[in-house]
């Protein structure tokens, strides 16, 4: 099982980034699937989850409307569009998997899970 993330780098206030998650492993299409991010000195906190069948999004309050969370099956691949990003945004960003239809936000749902990808927005 192997989740790899990718897209993550500096980026000015306002900018945009798109985060990759590339799955392999395991069937992809039957499990949910989430972004995390930790930044320097805090806790892990959720940011977006999307449900198995592609229908259903959640997002943390702090990044609804300017987080967008996609995939696409026939790729195995989870996507984070970013927009409107405010040094507050800084953090490294995991992605994850859940054998459930969907997740949520809490972490200690999902068992699969990809090694991080730093985002730093300057101001």
């Amino acid at each position: 099982v192997q989740l790899q993330a990718s897209g993550g780098g500096l980026v000015q206030s306002g900018g945009s980034l798109r985060l990759s998650c590339t799955a392999s492993g395991f069937p992809f299409s039957s499990r949910s699937l989430g972004w995390f991010r930790q930044a320097p000195g805090k806790e892990r906190e959720f940011v977006a989850a999307i449900d198995r069948s592609n229908g259903s999004r959640y997002y943390a309050d702090s990044v609804q409307g300017r987080f967008f969370v996609s995939k696409d099956n026939a790729k195995n691949t989870l996507y984070l569009q970013m927009n409107n990003l405010k040094p507050e945004d800084t953090a490294v960003y995991s992605c994850a998997s859940a054998p459930y239809a969907f997740a949520g936000t809490s972490y200690r749902l999902y068992d699969y899970w990809g090694q991080g990808t730093k985002v730093t927005v300057s101001s």
